[in-house]
């Protein structure tokens, strides 16, 4: 698979569901596989992805087998509140959440973030240059003040250079890492609901905003880094906007505007005595 030029996230995961299938069945016998796969009380997704990677593990060692017809079911992604996806960050250490923060303004995938270099990063112009995964195309993702701050702290605290990494670890230990710490939030606050959101939630919220704020579906198709249109579509139905899941904010000067821009806030309007107003999802 790496010779075929295979994502290493592709990689890993074929290894897993082959380990999967290798602790439970003889891997060299394809009808007690594919009985294995059928009995398994999981989705047909999950089951299409074991025949997928059984797939490979019989065509590199010549073995006959007829693979199996499941298909893998959509599903409506939930998206979670930006006030809990920030809650995660405050709770996270220095360093989880500089990650986090990136997830959540860019929609990185997991694999890019930690993909990323020192010199793929402008803090100047407030700009990161991934190397776009699944053969994507090419992107330049915007970043916050807050967002700068944070990432010159972490290349300073670390005395990175601009070749370096610019986390250590790859996009498993990323959401081991973050696994954990949501899951001590969630007990600290006794709440259930926290314990859902996934790492790639990050991601989802940040198209579904985006698409929010642009109405361009092409736009976020580019800043997603995606390669079918398809793909982006499903954003366009994610959100339910009631009057009652927005916080207000007003003003009457540049600063503050600035900051709630910052914050994640939209302009609204204008009133009559000057005061500009703002709203953000909850």
């Amino acid at each position: 698979m790496k010779n075929d030029g295979r994502a290493e996230d592709t990689i890993k995961n074929t290894a897993k569901l082959l380990k999967r299938l290798a602790n439970a069945t003889d891997l060299n016998n394809a009808e007690q596989v594919k009985q294995f796969i059928a009995n398994l009380d999981v989705s047909d997704s999950y089951k299409k992805n074991l025949s997928i990677a059984y797939s490979k593990y019989c065509h590199y060692n010549h073995l006959e087998w007829q693979p199996p017809r499941y298909t893998a079911q959509a599903k409506l992604i939930k998206i979670p509140t930006r006030e809990k996806l920030e809650m995660l960050i405050s709770a996270s250490g220095k360093t989880l959440a500089t990650k986090l923060t990136i997830s959540l303004e860019t929609g990185l995938r997991p694999v890019e973030l930690m993909n990323l270099k020192v010199k793929h990063v402008d803090l100047e112009q407030r700009v990161i240059y991934p190397t776009t995964a699944k053969h994507g195309t090419p992107r330049a993702l915007k970043i916050s003040h807050k967002l700068q701050q944070m990432l010159q702290d972490h290349i300073i605290r670390n005395d990175l250079s601009q070749d370096d990494s610019l986390f250590n670890g790859n996009s498993e230990t990323y959401g081991n890492n973050y696994r954990t710490a949501r899951n001590r939030l969630a007990k600290k606050l006794k709440d259930a609901t926290i314990q859902t959101i996934r790492l790639y939630d990050f991601r989802h919220y940040f198209a579904t905003n985006l698409y929010h704020k642009t109405k361009d579906i092409l736009f976020v198709k580019q800043q997603m880094g995606h390669t079918q249109i398809r793909t982006t579509l499903i954003y366009t139905q994610l959100l339910n906007l009631n009057d009652d899941e927005w916080t207000c904010k007003a003003t009457d000067n540049d600063h503050d505007a600035t900051q709630l821009v910052e914050s994640g806030f939209e302009y609204v309007a204008t009133t009559p005595n000057g005061l500009m107003l703002f709203r953000k999802r909850k």
